[in-house]
């Protein structure tokens, strides 16, 4: 799994999304999840999920937060090297974490956090260097709205299904989610379709039309594969 995390840091969500589609899968971008605070980053890691369901006012309480099932105790069960996804229902109104939260999933080796709903603190939280990718902030805290309910099990992000150990991969584009069973299989053909639209690129750059370029004729199936022998 080590060399498949590895080849995937090198492969867009672009192209994940592409080669996912050959396998039938249409939902794997997640909406509103977008870079906070920074661009040119890809993550790449294993699904640790969170799951928010509405506010129950008799439950959400700033007294929940020392409860065992609580996002303190959920951060401290997260491994080293995950992506934490948090199913935020899409809320706009109530940040789910703010900067202590996110500095001490720095301390515990998180790689990043995704969710499609939004943070606080945002000048902390960008400060803690986590990479973040949500929908924006909010000030009020996540209680308002948001009844926090359990960890590692599956979710809905972004109109997306997680189940935990499934691939994320997150870049300028958006997240995406690999099922695990498929990482192999995207790592392999996704690294091949990166090589061949850097063949694409050069040939449009000379002047060729699209038609019979793009996606690649008999022909010019031929020329990449000359071209990637010559390299």
């Amino acid at each position: 799994m080590t060399a498949t995390l590895d080849a995937l840091k090198n492969i867009t969500t672009g192209t994940i999304t592409t080669m996912l589609l050959k396998k039938g899968i249409r939902h794997a971008w997640m909406k509103g999840a977008m870079p906070f605070g920074f661009s040119g980053k890809r993550v790449v890691g294993p699904a640790f999920t969170l799951r928010f369901v509405p506010v129950r006012e008799d439950l959400a309480t700033p007294e929940s937060w020392m409860k065992p099932i609580s996002t303190r105790g959920a951060i401290e069960a997260m491994p080293a090297d995950c992506v934490v996804v948090a199913d935020a229902m899409g809320v706009t109104g109530a940040g789910i974490f703010g900067d202590i939260l996110c500095m001490r999933m720095v301390k515990r080796g998180v790689t990043a956090l995704i969710t499609d709903g939004v943070m606080r603190d945002k000048h902390g939280v960008l400060g803690t260097g986590l990479p973040v990718w949500c929908q924006g902030v909010a000030a009020p805290a996540s209680v308002n709205q948001l009844t926090f309910v359990g960890w590692n099990e599956p979710i809905g992000c972004g109109g997306t299904a997680i189940f935990p150990g499934d691939i994320i991969v997150a870049d300028d584009d958006g997240a995406v989610v690999i099922p695990k069973d498929l990482a192999d299989f995207v790592a392999t053909e996704g690294a091949e379709h990166e090589l061949l639209e850097t063949w694409l690129v050069q040939e449009v750059e000379k002047g060729h039309q699209l038609l019979g370029l793009y996606p690649p004729n008999e022909e010019n199936k031929k020329r990449y594969e000359a071209w990637k022998k010559s390299r």
